[in-house]
């Protein structure tokens, strides 16, 4: 067994969400969902919206994430680092029942508003979106599942 791991860092324009040693992570590219073991080719990708998922001990760590992209390095050391530079993250405990019913209504609030098509800024609108319809949809995929907080 390789003794190696990865430096994974998941950052928003708002915060550093995550700085932790891990054992691989799976990342929803534009590409495919790939996932990145140490020692890794290096590559930059952009993000979909999805899920991250880091392996730490046997335990999954999953983020909701929507956009932005992400770069794997590894030195000549064999040390890989990867970097999330992404437009929305959040750990998935910290998705509460509250959080998704603001997002749901948020959501609906928003449709309506994309109908008023005279009055809206489609980017903003759609990012909006997306985001809120993202942490509904990987809050209750990880509902029922173990993971590290």
């Amino acid at each position: 067994m390789s003794s190696k791991k990865i430096q994974l860092k998941i950052i928003t324009p708002e915060r550093l969400v995550l700085e932790e040693i891990v054992d691989q992570v799976t990342l929803p590219t534009l590409e495919g969902e790939i996932t990145i073991l140490p020692e890794h080719i290096p590559v930059i990708v952009g993000l979909k919206s999805g899920d991250i998922v880091a392996m730490s001990g046997g335990e999954p760590i999953p983020f909701a994430v929507s956009g932005g992209f992400v770069e794997v390095k590894t030195g000549l050391d064999g040390n890989t680092e990867v970097a999330v530079l992404a437009d929305f993250a959040e750990h998935v405990a910290d998705i509460t029942d509250d959080a998704i019913e603001k997002a749901k209504a948020k959501s609906e609030e928003l449709r309506k508003q994309m109908e008023d098509k005279g009055a809206v800024d489609f980017e903003h609108f759609e990012a909006e979106l997306e985001r809120s319809l993202t942490r509904v949809k990987i809050a209750d995929k990880w509902r029922t599942k173990k993971y590290r907080k």
